[in-house]
């Protein structure tokens, strides 16, 4: 079950009940293939932690940054142990689909990448990136981008955005803050993994959307933050709900998550009121089945899901959040989880007591 995703990366995984680690002399036991698919958003993330995972444990997790849709399409077909979703799943969704728990595994933030020759500091607010994506603000010395940046010099060039052509957790982050921060966009365009944007240019994932924008002079287009660093392309600083001009860091990601969480963490902290908090901030999830007895997976495998995720959930491995430009999860969200954990059965009967 773990021989279908085109981009995998090989890792190994425990931390639990399933854990490998023998003393002087003895043999470990047979490796444990495990397969995911999902959001590009956490790939180096999930990268980073896969690999270092590799040295606990001798399972082998093979992971498709195939997104977020595809993903959830995946662990609805049972070819998958777990699916990646920066989106969590719907009332509606969840009812077309056998019960299944999400599991935040970090904190990131969505960025609006820019190429714009010149201009290596810029200022943008949620009303003025509402209405660049809905074609309405077309230039780039448009009146509105020039008064959030009085000491830059706009060219009087047709800006280009670029957004995601495939079903994406990070889309739908993205409008979710753009439909909280324009009545218009809410209703002409809404919230979703896939909208139908008026303008611009699609790519595939985030990788896609970073190269293109690389690529492109004019361009502006969402990624994750860790995406724009990569390719050294600059990322707007935004104004959030308190008027604060806020750059994405692990101290202004983290001050979004402040406020309640709901028990089953499905929460989006978009446009947080929050003092110094950046405006498009969000979780990102791991989904899995409650009952993981499916698709013939046996006990050892499912022990071996929840050993993972137990790893993610550790505090040396949200240590290494930073150190890929995410952030790590709040105390309650790895409280919550950690009790979520125990509704995980096989044959009904509880993998974590």
């Amino acid at each position: 079950m773990c021989a279908l995703l085109s981009i995998a990366t090989m890792v190994a995984a425990s931390c639990g009940g399933n854990n490998a680690q023998t003393s002087e002399g003895e043999s470990k036991r047979e490796s444990i293939e495990l397969s995911g698919a999902g959001a590009t958003f956490p790939l180096p993330f999930y990268n980073a932690v896969f690999e270092e995972f590799h040295t606990v444990n001798n399972d082998v997790v093979a992971y498709g940054g195939i997104g977020s849709g595809g993903g959830i399409r995946n662990l609805k077909d049972g070819i998958v142990d777990f699916a990646g979703s920066d989106a969590f799943l719907s009332d509606k969704e969840m009812s077309e689909m056998k019960p299944v728990v999400h599991i935040p595994t970090c904190m990131g933030a969505v960025v609006l990448a820019y190429n714009l020759p010149g201009v290596n500091e810029l200022n943008l607010s949620g009303d003025v990136v509402a209405d660049i994506f809905a074609g309405k603000i077309t230039k780039w010395d448009d009146a509105r981008i020039k008064e959030l940046n009085p000491q830059a010099q706009l060219p009087s060039q047709s800006i280009i955005p670029v957004y995601r052509s495939d079903g994406s957790g990070t889309t739908f982050v993205f409008t979710d803050y753009l439909s909280k921060v324009s009545k218009e966009w809410s209703e002409k365009y809404g919230v979703g993994k896939s909208v139908n944007f008026p303008a611009g240019q699609a790519a595939k994932g985030n990788p896609g959307v970073a190269g293109v924008i690389a690529q492109t002079a004019n361009s502006i287009g969402y990624v994750g933050s860790e995406y724009a660093f990569a390719q050294k392309i600059p990322y707007a600083t935004l104004k959030n709900q308190c008027g604060e001009l806020v750059k994405p860091t692990a101290q202004s990601i983290s001050a979004a998550a402040n406020g309640e969480m709901p028990s089953d963490t499905r929460t989006m902290i978009t446009n947080s009121s929050a003092k110094g908090a950046y405006p498009i901030s969000c979780f990102t999830w791991i989904v899995v089945y409650k009952e993981q007895n499916y698709s013939n997976r046996t006990k050892e495998q499912a022990l071996a899901t929840l050993d993972l995720i137990e790893f993610i959930l550790s505090e040396k491995t949200q240590g290494i959040t930073t150190k890929v430009h995410y952030a790590p999860l709040p105390a309650k969200a790895i409280e919550l989880s950690r009790e979520n954990l125990k509704a995980i059965t096989f044959n009904g009967e509880a993998l974590k007591k």
